[in-house]
């Protein structure tokens, strides 16, 4: 027996509940990990809510990401053994003191990387990756806006986009979150609760506008972000902290300038194992040379997550957060 967070509605932090639950032994492709640490994203709110509906119904226990030690394999597992450390970024079931997991979803970590930082970045440090090598290919001279620069991808992303070459500007909501943000990577960061956003863009590029638009907040910034691309420019909309988006005409990008439009997410990007391995691994290397730095700003006991999920929320956060089992 294990303890676990489950929910068997959605809601609020207070549907998050603390439970014992039964694990069997691990399936054939499976193998049984005992969590380190926990990664929290802002998904994890989707899902509690139900924005997003649980794959599996309900009760289901959330979480995407973690890190730990596997402590049994199940039959038809050849690349992962007892002892060695691993890290996955989904299925959905991390909140948890064990489980069960397809081997095929995990890769190794190596020993330049801790647990805590592997658990808090897997699920955030892989969609920087995407975005900024696989989505929109940023390089030398590429100028883009990545709204909520001060969060655990922005910050990894700001990093990760410097290190390419990019002219950077972040947006935040605090002197304290511009200060973060301009610590790791940004050369320029708007606090939108007293500037206006998108004149400072054109401020900032000469009126020239930026190549791409990531943009993970949804209604607060939509259509703002269109006006700070140029022609052909890239909307990158990964998520909505602040709510679904409208329905969308796509008329609006011819309006403002044959723009493009995605919607990508992380995990078509890491369907095949090789691009898992391959993703993770770029992940590791820039994080093991030094480039790019994963500092755990907040940690909470498990047990706790509905604390962690009213602080993140709350925007009372900033950068990686892990809980502890």
């Amino acid at each position: 027996m294990v303890n676990a967070i489950r929910v068997h509605e959605t809601g609020g932090p207070d549907v998050l509940k603390w439970e014992t639950i039964d694990l069997g032994p691990p399936a054939p492709g499976d193998v049984r990990i005992r969590h380190t640490a926990v990664g929290l994203n802002f998904i994890d709110t989707y899902f509690r809510s139900g924005l997003y509906p649980a794959p599996f119904g309900m009760p289901f226990i959330p979480g995407n990401e973690g890190a730990g030690v596997v402590i049994a394999v199940g039959p038809d597992v050849t690349e992962i053994k007892e002892g060695d450390r691993v890290a996955y970024a989904g299925p959905l079931g991390a909140y948890t003191e064990e489980r069960n997991i397809p081997a095929a979803n995990l890769v190794k970590v190596p020993s330049t990387v801790s647990d805590e930082t592997a658990a808090g970045m897997m699920l955030k440090g892989m969609t920087a990756r995407y975005l900024l090598k696989a989505t929109y290919p940023v390089g030398e001279g590429t100028t883009m806006l990545f709204h909520a620069a001060a969060g655990g991808v922005g910050l990894i992303a700001g990093q990760w986009a410097s290190k390419l070459g990019a002219v950077t500007i972040g947006t935040v909501g605090s002197e304290e979150k511009a200060a973060l943000a301009k610590a790791n990577g940004y050369q320029h960061v708007i606090n939108y609760r007293s500037e206006n956003w998108i004149e400072r863009v054109l401020e900032i590029t000469g009126g020239k506008k930026c190549d791409v638009v990531y943009d993970s907040i949804g209604k607060d910034t939509f259509p703002g972000s269109l006006d700070c691309l140029k022609h052909r420019g890239m909307w990158v909309s990964f998520g909505q902290s602040s709510g679904p988006l409208p329905e969308i005409d796509l008329g609006i990008l011819a309006r403002k300038g044959s723009l493009f439009a995605t919607r990508p997410t992380l995990f078509n990007y890491i369907e095949k194992h090789e691009d898992l391995v391959e993703t993770a691994s770029d992940l590791f290397e820039v994080v093991a040379s030094g480039a790019v730095n994963v500092p755990i700003n907040q940690r909470y006991a498990l047990k706790d997550a509905a604390h962690a999920h009213r602080d993140l929320e709350g925007r009372r956060t900033t950068g990686t957060t892990v809980l502890i089992p």
